[in-house]
């Protein structure tokens, strides 16, 4: 059995809308669906109050105590899910 991962919306009706192609042939899909990271924070910050401050991370490994503090930060569009998803593509030849 192949796996798809595809990005997707709920509408206003409670309907799901898949936002992009999927070259599937007609027929019955079973569908698994989870709500992405951003979706579960319901809290949302106002734009005019600063972002809080990223706790410092600490190594109790000591060759590793200056890495995250040299480390380049996190692009915003980063998504995790993704990469674990790309990296098992990979590593299973899927």
């Amino acid at each position: 059995m192949q796996a798809y991962k595809l990005k997707g919306k709920i509408d206003q009706s409670g309907n799901l809308v898949i936002t992009e192609p999927v070259n599937l042939p007609p027929g019955d899909v079973e569908v698994i669906v989870w709500p992405t990271a951003e979706t579960l924070d319901n809290t949302q910050v106002p734009a005019s109050e600063p972002a809080p401050e990223t706790p410092k991370r600490k190594s109790r490994v000591k060759a590793f105590e200056g890495l995250f503090e040299n480390a380049p930060p996190v692009p915003a569009d980063f998504d995790p899910e993704q990469a674990k998803w790309e990296y098992l593509k990979e590593k299973h030849n899927l």
